[in-house]
């Protein structure tokens, strides 16, 4: 008997310099039946998304794609947009065997994988304030993020993010033991913690997902988006960030994973014949 592991990865942000060498060389299966997780942020360009997927399919028996912002930036010019672009986006993935959070829920070692999309609504913030004096503050900051003008021109956010907390919520009520959720964004504030930029979590998060974790038995909860590598523990539940980032931060966050063997991380392992 071997063992084969569900892997996880997010944040590749495959136009940086050198990331694109770095997920050759290390986001490759140990077992031919290895599964794959990444968790967006992979590129804005959706030709270049779908070129790394369908890449990472064919090392990995199956890989299960949670998109994340930078996938959702758009240009004014550009053909999709929005709603429209995450539609694409989601076509795209299953013309090429990838399955994202529209599509059935896999099972591995007993778990089912949770591949959600449920973007942010402003409501990490000081309750005493609303979201547009938030923002405005951010702006004020110099700490507002891309999205604020490559998404929000294009699609009200908050509405969106609520649309798809009803529609998760809907999926998960009938999945029945063991979960890993697996989202872009963080679903507790917790992730936050020790962050300098504290404005950044107007654009990272949902208040409506604090207890998603627990009420949906998570084993672990695989997440991205901050470019802060670790691992919390929370009411018995493991939260860790998977990102490889941009390049100034991953010198600093890459060795130690690659050291220890967590990076990529392995969520889940179980043993698997041999043919």
């Amino acid at each position: 008997m071997k063992k084969r592991t569900l892997w996880a990865v997010s944040d590749l942000h495959i136009n940086s310099p050198g990331n694109r060498d770095l997920m050759d060389e290390h986001v490759q299966p140990q077992h031919p039946q290895d599964w794959l997780i990444v968790a967006g942020d992979i590129a804005e360009k959706m030709e270049v998304v779908i070129d790394v997927l369908r890449e990472l399919r064919q090392r990995f028996e199956q890989v299960i794609y949670a998109p994340g912002n930078h996938e959702m930036f758009s240009r004014s010019q550009d053909t999709f947009k929005g709603k429209n672009k995450y539609q694409a986006l989601i076509s795209a993935c299953r013309s090429i065997g990838v399955l994202t959070p529209e599509d059935r829920y896999p099972v591995f070692a007993g778990h089912t994988v949770v591949p959600m999309f449920t973007l942010y609504d402003h409501s990490w913030r000081d309750p005493a304030i609303t979201p547009s004096q938030a923002i405005d503050a951010a702006i004020e900051n110099g700490f507002v993020l891309t999205d604020h003008w490559a998404i929000s021109p294009f699609e009200d956010v908050p509405q969106w993010c609520r649309e798809r907390l009803s529609y998760t919520v809907s999926r998960l009520s009938r999945v029945d033991g063991p979960t890993i959720l697996v989202n872009h964004w963080p679903l507790v504030r917790e992730a936050m913690q020790g962050i300098p930029a504290q404005d950044i979590g107007l654009w990272s998060g949902t208040r409506h997902t604090q207890q998603w974790p627990r009420r949906y038995r998570a084993t672990a909860v695989i997440y991205g988006h901050l470019h802060v590598p670790r691992t919390i523990s929370l009411e018995g539940v493991t939260h860790v960030e998977v990102s490889l980032g941009y390049p100034k931060e991953r010198l600093r966050t890459l060795p130690p994973r690659l050291h220890t063997h967590t990076w990529p991380y392995p969520v889940l392992t179980e043993e698997v014949s041999i043919p």
